[in-house]
């Protein structure tokens, strides 16, 4: 049995859209799947070009907001300019602004993860990696057999559940934990009551995007990218169309 294709949206109708928000608008995004096209190896990503520029022109009219998986420092390569808004780690680090250092339990805590993922990752075999985040360690397994990847990611959610106080997530093929909770629903409200929106929209591929979809009010848009169940209203194809996307609401704006 072969599920619905999705149907996609006209990226310049749902700018066009976005613009019709109550404002002040925040504009809000992904980076990997929607700014950057989905690679194997994560240190591989780079952004769609023109897309920086369309950013740049886009925050010259409304607030933009970054809110990624990745670490803030890891976000650095892409060259996001200053006037934007830049949230990492699932919203637990903020550019510009320093992170709280992890109690002694959250150390611990970490630590007793690293473990499990390092198991997990050996397990999954050849292609899978860990990647090391100030509060949390990430499983990536997009390069790996996914006979042996799902096994290995299944027997790691069950043995960090067993880890009190431990934060799981799952994405495109990875398995976060982490030390301390965050969400980019939370980094999203956070962002929203700094410039004071009246309305907000995201953009965004992943299942921790799903969040923040959950959570916009209904004078709010959510613009899924690609396939895969969503809470979001709209849906546009792959990161091309988010560059027309982006260059459409900033003219129209």
């Amino acid at each position: 049995m072969t599920s619905e294709a999705p149907v996609f949206d006209d990226p310049v109708a749902v700018a066009t859209e976005v613009a019709a928000l109550d404002r002040p608008l925040l504009a809000a995004f992904d980076v990997d799947g929607v700014l950057a096209p989905i690679v194997a190896h994560a240190a591989d990503a780079a952004l769609l070009p023109g897309l920086l520029d369309a950013l740049s022109a886009l925050s010259a009219r409304t607030p933009v907001g970054i809110v990624s998986g990745r670490n803030v420092e890891n976000l650095s390569r892409f060259g996001f300019p200053d006037v934007l808004i830049v949230v990492g780690s699932h919203g637990a680090e903020r550019r510009g602004r320093p992170l709280a250092p992890l109690t002694v339990t959250e150390t611990e805590r970490l630590a007793r993860l690293r473990v499990l993922a390092d198991r997990a990752a050996r397990d999954a075999g050849g292609g899978a990696w860990v990647e090391t985040k100030p509060t949390a360690v990430v499983v990536h397994v997009r390069e790996a057999d996914p006979a042996t990847a799902e096994p290995a990611l299944a027997a790691l959610a069950k043995a960090a559940a067993a880890v009190p106080g431990a934060h799981l997530r799952r994405g495109h093929r990875i398995v976060e934990l982490a030390a301390r909770g965050a969400s980019k629903a939370a980094a999203i409200a956070d962002m929203r009551g700094e410039v004071s929106a009246a309305a907000v929209s995201f953009v965004g591929d992943d299942i921790t995007d799903e969040d923040v979809f959950a959570a916009l009010g209904a004078g709010d848009l959510g613009v899924r990218v690609g396939p895969g169940q969503t809470s979001a209203r709209r849906r546009i194809g792959d990161p091309g169309d988010v560059l027309t996307f982006v260059r459409h609401l900033a003219a129209a704006l």
